[in-house]
């Protein structure tokens, strides 16, 4: 039903009434506009939030994952908000799955980030041990140490 009513622009109840009648379902073309402008309003909603997303990106790339912790953080939360108020129309077992797979995610982008910030570091300990014995002066050092974990990991020591 869904897809009829996006393919069809969200128009022609009447005809889409028809049609579930045919297939024994009597639903009244009144009842399937009020579901059809509830559902236009989320799919335009989600959309909204896809071009928006994109533009974030295309805008602000983000290599710590920040933008991606932040999302799952609010995921999290308004999941854990509607379980709190009881949870009425929600599908568990998908919910369940939702959270597991947020669990998983927030595991596998802490891992990434601790393998960039130990990269970041080694690279910076070998970028010091160079600079010092090519005379470089302890100021110098630190400012490509900073330099380096400043860009690489998103901390500045």
């Amino acid at each position: 039903m869904d897809q009829a009513l996006a393919d069809n622009n969200f128009s022609d109840y009447e005809a889409l009434s028809d049609e579930l009648a045919s297939r024994g379902y009597d639903i009244a073309k009144s009842s399937l506009h009020r579901y059809g402008q509830e559902f236009e309003t989320k799919l335009s909603a989600l959309k909204l939030a896809s071009e928006q997303a994109k533009a974030v990106v295309t805008a602000a790339p983000d290599d710590e994952g920040a933008v991606n912790e932040a999302l799952t953080r609010m995921v999290q939360e308004h999941l854990f908000q509607l379980l709190m108020s009881g949870g009425e129309g929600m599908d568990l077992p998908k919910v369940a799955k939702a959270v597991a797979e947020l669990g998983r995610a927030s595991v596998v982008q802490k891992k990434w980030q601790a393998e960039v910030r130990s990269k970041a570091e080694a690279a910076a300990s070998q970028v010091e041990k160079i600079a010092r014995k090519g005379g470089l002066d302890a100021a110098t050092v630190n400012t490509i140490r900073r330099e380096i974990l400043g860009v690489a990991g998103g901390y500045i020591y």
